[in-house]
């Protein structure tokens, strides 16, 4: 486990992966009980802050691919195509049978 101590980095400074894995290993820590309500309480903050970390890489990664796919008129990563979902795709074009799709 990753010390919650000063020996880890900030956690604005960490990549996904690394963010990931010690998040992962702070909560083992506190599911495991044991820890102080002071060493609880740090642990806590420290998996907010890796959990922010995360959320935010991964939001910035969507909006990469989400980018690159508007770039190539290919939809967006949640699934759309030019923003129109696939449910609505098939009823603009006639149910998609006269397209080939079934």
């Amino acid at each position: 486990m990753t010390d919650t101590s000063t020996d880890a980095p900030p956690a604005g400074e960490m990549g996904y992966e690394q963010a990931r894995d010690e998040l992962v290993a702070v909560v083992r820590r506190l599911e495991a009980g044991g820890s102080t309500l002071e060493e609880s309480l740090a642990l806590w903050e420290r998996g907010e802050e890796l959990a922010a970390v995360c959320r935010r890489r991964l939001e910035g990664a969507r909006a990469r691919l989400d980018a690159v796919l508007a770039e190539d008129g290919e939809g967006t990563a949640d699934g759309t195509a030019d923003g129109v979902a696939e449910d609505d795709e098939g009823a603009a074009d006639g149910a998609g049978a006269a397209n080939g799709r079934e």
